[in-house]
């Protein structure tokens, strides 16, 4: 299971390494999103993929789940979840003032296209 995780997880960085690159600036926006979601996948990953037990130990607990991987992406869901919302009023903003999302005209680049 943790072999197909793994390969989910290289997607999403995929993905969001291609929209990143973009000329868009809603597509670089989802490109984080994406990017995110794919390091939440990677760390619940690495923390192991165990099924049946309970994350707390008791006197005598034979195998258990560690809750630190669950913590860190709670925690990782709230601050990408302010990103996002900070990035998507600055582009609103941005195309509120501009009129454009493209990033070269952003930048004020001519473009010779």
């Amino acid at each position: 299971m943790e072999i197909l995780m793994s390969i989910v997880s290289g997607i999403l960085f995929m993905c969001a390494t291609y929209l990143i690159l973009s000329r868009s600036l809603l597509r670089v926006i989802i490109g984080t999103v994406l990017l995110s979601h794919g390091a939440h996948l990677m760390i619940l990953t690495m923390g192991g993929l165990k099924q049946g037990t309970v994350p707390l130990l008791g006197e005598n607990a034979s195998s258990y789940t560690d809750p630190l991987p669950q913590a860190l992406i709670l925690t990782a869901i709230v601050i990408s979840f302010g990103v996002t919302a900070l990035f998507l009023v600055l582009a609103y903003r941005s195309y509120q003032e501009l009129k454009t999302d493209d990033m070269n005209d952003l930048k004020g680049c001519e473009d010779d296209e």
